[in-house]
């Protein structure tokens, strides 16, 4: 249970926010429908799970104001929760297949993803860059 979304300028992806995945202002454990936006508001979202195994693609976001705050997932190799959000220490990798459409996407802590390349992988280098780029620009 939950809405789903229209992504403004997608290429009709589709997106849904789980009823679970808002905050309740009564205290219950999932939004109840009352609390949920209307139909035609613009809300703040956080990008929770992206598929992609056939076109045009699936979104599931988040609500929460603490996944707005700082946004936490599971490491898909080790399982622990990693941060997401800028500064964390998680990366989101897109998976796709030389043999057809469609991708998947996996999220890692940048020491697991580390850990499972080969030590002379050119990959490594961009695990512990990818995303920093910004901190070391001067304008």
């Amino acid at each position: 249970m939950g809405i789903f979304v229209r992504v403004i300028n997608s290429e009709g992806i589709i997106a849904s926010v789980d009823a679970s995945a808002m905050d309740s202002p009564s205290g219950s454990c999932i939004a109840l429908p009352e609390e949920r936006p209307s139909i035609g508001t613009e809300v703040t979202a956080v990008v929770q799970e992206i598929r992609r195994w056939t076109p045009p693609g699936y979104i599931r976001l988040s609500l929460r104001a603490k996944d707005l705050e700082e946004f936490r997932w599971h490491c898909d190799l080790c399982m622990a929760p990693t941060t997401l959000s800028p500064g964390g220490d998680g990366v989101v990798m897109d998976v796709k297949s030389a043999e057809g459409p469609g991708s998947h996407t996996i999220v890692a802590h940048r020491t697991c993803l580390l850990g499972a390349l080969h030590p002379e992988s050119l990959e490594r280098a961009r695990v512990t860059t990818v995303g920093y780029s910004h901190r070391n620009r001067t304008h």
